[in-house]
């Protein structure tokens, strides 16, 4: 069931490569428009890795699942490669090409490209960007990526993803952040929303601090954007008022004469209260028959 998949996806090389096709290595050389654009099963040990692979990090538990699903229903998306030379260079799809590999296959279908590195690396950056499984700072380095060797602007880039200007913004400011907090992204102890209310906390040994009560204390975005707010403007505890000293001899005097506890408060503007205190019913009478 899985050859005959295969071979619906794509044709053999040699029945699409003649002999000005298989020398074709850009747009201009006779052959390139028969080459260029078709589905065509690639001998695997005529496939290199690109060197420019946006991602380093393959997880062996996905990939052997990925390779059963090819051994069952084989490779279904095909991936994409680069002409050069006699051999083909991978633009795309390394998982389903190293998934491949595991199940020992000899071929594998591949859209076929010419493009110079420059726009290898780009469509291997974009391509990365469009996955499902990537995580912020993944995302992140890979905008920077494009920024930096494909030389694009935000505007630009923003156009090539689809994505609006903002969200490309909001992933490069996470670079930003202490590479202790971009690992724990990465890993999952927190989320983006938070790594982006981080992001407002300069000073690094104070954001690390945060960092460390958003995962012991488990705080969601909402918590830890309430957290920095009260680090950023502490509440300042308000003066307790001194007393005066005549106001002190008054509280004594009147405690003294009515036989109870007389408080005088009064704030440093002037204002103020007496609070009389009585034990019971009959007390309260007391001291009021003596107020008259």
């Amino acid at each position: 069931m899985a050859k005959e998949k295969k071979r619906a996806l794509g044709r053999g090389l040699s029945a699409l490569l003649s002999e000005s096709g298989e020398k074709a290595n850009s747009v201009k050389d006779t052959g390139a428009k028969e080459l260029v654009g078709n589905i065509i099963e690639i001998p695997i040990e005529r496939i290199i890795p690109n060197p420019n692979q946006p991602r380093t990090h393959f997880d062996p538990k996905a990939l052997q699942e990925l390779a059963h699903s090819i051994k069952e229903l084989g490779v279904i998306q095909p991936i994409t490669v680069r002409k050069v030379g006699d051999n083909f260079e991978l633009i795309s799809g390394e998982r389903r090409f190293r998934a491949s590999q595991l199940n020992g296959l000899e071929r594998i279908p591949a859209f076929v490209r010419l493009a110079d590195d420059r726009e290898m690396l780009e469509m291997a950056l974009v391509e990365n960007i469009q996955r499902e499984d990537l995580d912020a700072i993944e995302i992140a380095l890979t905008y920077q990526r494009l920024i930096d060797e494909v030389d694009l602007t935000q505007e630009e880039m923003s156009q090539r993803v689809g994505k609006d200007r903002s969200t490309v913004t909001n992933y490069l400011r996470l670079l930003k952040l202490d590479p202790i907090v971009q690992t724990g992204i990465r890993d999952g102890m927190i989320s983006m929303g938070h790594g982006r209310a981080l992001i407002s906390v300069e000073d690094i040994d104070k954001q690390l601090e945060i960092y460390e009560q958003i995962i012991r204390k488990s705080l969601s975005v909402r918590q830890t954007e309430q957290l920095i707010k009260s680090h950023k403007n502490p509440s300042k505890p308000k003066e307790k008022a001194v007393l005066p000293n005549e106001f002190k001899k008054s509280q004594k005097e009147w405690t003294d004469r009515l036989d109870t506890k007389v408080e005088i408060v009064r704030s440093n503007n002037g204002k103020g209260k007496v609070i009389l205190n009585f034990n019971s019913d009959a007390d309260f009478q007391r001291i009021k028959d003596l107020l008259k």
